[in-house]
């Protein structure tokens, strides 16, 4: 059983690359269906579900890959810890230097944005595991990360005893997520956020500050993958993450009305709602895949879920060059682009044709690792 968990676990995570792959890489910014938009600001949007979903199946991943260290501090268990955490880190510096590099900007190292998806990905999955392996009792894990959640809520409502700051909840450089990344890291190290207005400001989505709450995320997902491990009953272990699911998204939006739904915040209802979401989906597909033995829809996902870091790299690498390298007086993609509305000119399908085609061409790659049983593992 062991296996079909994790082949349930592949497919889910190869749904979420997916996802993120395909959000990030529309034909056009200017033309994109709304449920491919992130939300302006507060609110959710399906787009909004894919990063938080990844994040939850790495916690879920983790309980299995700790296993084997039979949850304890040792020195292969730091040695592991120390190198991916670097590795990440390291390779989410990569993409934005890469992006600079090609776009033509000078001194590269002195504008690259510090913080991004694969660095939160790195600090939440270092300090996650520390939590996990130090406190190891459940009831202890729980309360930290209600802590961590409501210490959280408490710095964005501006009420911190040691700081005269807040603004958690706007849009603005005042808002202390912005000014703790610009006081350690300077501006030219952040990313640019767009206002409803068109301006833009310093702000960065996968801030310092806001990756305290990822931790919390990850630990849920780790909670999950503890009762999938259990020895009882499948429909039994499932009844429990429903119940758990449900108890999440229920809390989630009934705090929202005080703790507003924000990714770009990453606020505690945020955590709570997404977790909920990614709990009853994983239900659903292990019910489906495990139980069902409905398989043969999910083998492209799972396919990507084998290599999901490695080809969400590839293809950040891809959109660049894709973005630099011209033809005549365009660049590759809008070359790309043009071809397929001067068939379908709809602005919006194309922009979405555009978003499957690249998906298509990175599936042709992580297919051809598939076939050859190479996982590269970062």
């Amino acid at each position: 059983m062991k296996s079909e968990r994790l082949l349930s676990l592949d497919i889910l995570r190869g749904i979420t690359i997916v996802g993120m792959i395909l959000v990030n890489n529309p034909g056009t910014w200017e033309s994109i269906y709304a449920p491919l938009r992130h939300a302006e600001w507060n609110g959710l949007t399906p787009t909004d579900l894919v990063f938080p979903f990844f994040m939850f199946i790495m916690g879920v991943s983790m309980s299995f890959a700790l296993s084997r260290f039979d949850h304890h501090f040792s020195r292969g268990f730091i040695i592991k810890l120390v190198r991916r955490t670097v590795i990440l880190f390291l390779l989410g510096l990569f993409l934005s230097w890469f992006s600079l590099v090609c776009t033509g900007v000078e001194q590269p190292f002195s504008h690259i944005r510090i913080l991004g998806v694969l660095q939160r990905l790195a600090l939440a999955y270092f300090f996650g595991s520390l939590l996990i392996v130090g406190v190891r009792r459940p009831a202890n894990l729980a309360w930290i990360s209600g802590i961590i959640l409501a210490g959280y809520s408490i710095l964005l409502a501006g009420y911190s005893i040691l700081l005269a700051l807040g603004h958690g909840f706007e849009l603005s450089e005042q808002n202390i997520i912005a000014v703790t990344d610009r006081t350690l890291f300077g501006e030219a190290h952040l990313y640019r956020e767009w206002l409803p207005d068109g301006g833009r400001i310093f702000f960065d989505p996968e801030g310092l500050l806001s990756t305290l709450p990822c931790i919390a995320q990850v630990i849920i997902g780790y909670f999950c993958g503890n009762i999938l491990r259990e020895k009882t009953e499948i429909h039994h272990r499932l009844l429990q993450i429903s119940i758990l699911g449900i108890a999440l998204l229920f809390a989630g939006w009934l705090l929202s009305y005080g703790c507003p739904l924000n990714k770009k915040v990453w606020s505690p209802t945020f955590v709570l709602v997404t977790c909920g979401f990614a709990s009853l989906l994983l239900v659903f597909l292990t019910w489906l895949i495990d139980i069902r033995k409905k398989q043969k829809w999910g083998y492209p996902f799972h396919v990507f879920g084998t290599n999901p870091l490695f080809i969400y790299i590839v293809a950040g690498v891809l959109a660049t060059l894709l973005e630099v390298i011209t033809v005549g007086e365009s660049s590759l993609q809008e070359k790309i682009y043009t071809s397929i509305w001067s068939v379908l000119p709809d602005a919006h399908l194309t922009s979405l044709i555009y978003g499957l085609l690249f998906i298509g061409f990175n599936y042709l790659i992580v297919w051809g690792l598939y076939k050859k049983q190479l996982f590269i593992k970062i």
